[in-house]
């Protein structure tokens, strides 16, 4: 199985499609991190380095858009978000700007730099803000994809990105916005996994089906707009659902499902995330996530305990 970075696809992509004069980069001194620096070696004249200011970078990268270019402007995922959350809801997305903030160091993927680095509120604080998508690719293949879907619709994005390289994962269908994908079919429970997740949700259902159980594994790589039908449907189908995600347990995909689900198709659900605490730092991303509960032996032991409750 091939490992690739999905900062790394992004950085290719930007290098691959910048002959197009529409499009700008913003980044906040951190090029060679969101890897918009290979835009920036082959297009000077359209990439702009703001420095350590992401408010700037937001209200910069606002002011790109009202004169008709497609911007794109990056950072990690926490300062991105942290940092210049009035500029995005008051400028980018209260005006329906055409501006793409594509962060990096998402998650728990930037172990090593500790909690100041890791955005594990994010979802959370985007998700909630009108007129903006957000978006969460499963893998490299999955972040072009959506940059090509994105390029060519108008208004503001949030699309979440990692530093560490990651399996390309066998799919079976086109991407499209707004559209969760099953990754597994199942019948005894649905995992509902997004970013990274998606690579241990189908992992474990894996371990699942050695037991006899059948897993369902749903790519929720949008997560606003959120698709309901195609939750509601599985939820229907399995009766159980279990939601992962490198994000707080509070606000992110698992409390975005369980809104859809308490309303339409009260389920047993578990959410599994960072349960209310801050990062920690680790050498490795797999440490951290051990830490945390979020490998896909977890994953595994958690629908199996979901199970065995709901049948009772």
């Amino acid at each position: 199985m091939s490992l690739k970075g999905t900062r790394d696809a992004y950085g290719e992509w930007l290098q691959e499609n910048g002959g197009n004069t529409d499009i700008v980069v913003v980044d906040a001194d951190l090029s060679a991190s969101t890897r918009t620096n290979k835009f920036s070696s082959k297009y000077k004249e359209r990439f702009f380095n703001v420095g350590v200011a992401e408010q700037n970078l937001v209200a910069f990268a606002s002011g790109l858009a009202l004169g008709g270019k497609k911007v794109f402007a990056s950072s990690f995922a926490y300062f991105e978000t942290g940092r210049a959350w009035d500029q995005i809801r008051n400028l980018v997305a209260h005006d329906k700007l055409d501006v793409q903030l594509v962060a990096s160091h998402g998650g728990l993927s930037c172990a090593s730099d500790g909690a100041s680095h890791q955005a594990i509120e994010d979802l959370a604080i985007t998700r909630v803000i009108p007129n903006l998508k957000v978006l969460v690719p499963c893998d490299a293949e999955e972040t072009k994809n959506a940059l090509d879907t994105i390029m060519v619709i108008k208004g503001p994005t949030y699309m979440r990105l990692r530093r560490e390289k990651e399996p390309i994962l066998e799919k079976n269908y086109e991407y499209k916005l707004g559209q969760v994908e099953v990754m597994h079919e199942g019948s005894d429970v649905t995992i509902a996994a997004i970013g990274s997740q998606v690579n241990y949700a189908v992992q474990a259902a894996e371990k699942l089906a050695k037991t006899g159980v059948s897993a369902e594994v749903l790519n929720v790589h949008t997560l606003k707009p959120l698709d309901k039908q195609t939750l509601i449907k599985s939820a229907k189908k399995t009766g159980r659902v279990l939601s992962t995600e490198q994000h707080q347990v509070h606000g992110g995909l698992g409390g975005a499902v369980a809104e859809v689900l308490s309303e339409h198709y009260p389920t047993p659900m578990k959410i599994m995330g960072v349960e209310d605490t801050f990062g920690e730092t680790a050498r490795t991303q797999l440490e951290i996530l051990v830490h945390h509960g979020l490998t896909a032996d977890h994953i595994a032991t958690a629908a199996q305990e979901l199970i065995d409750k709901t049948r009772k």
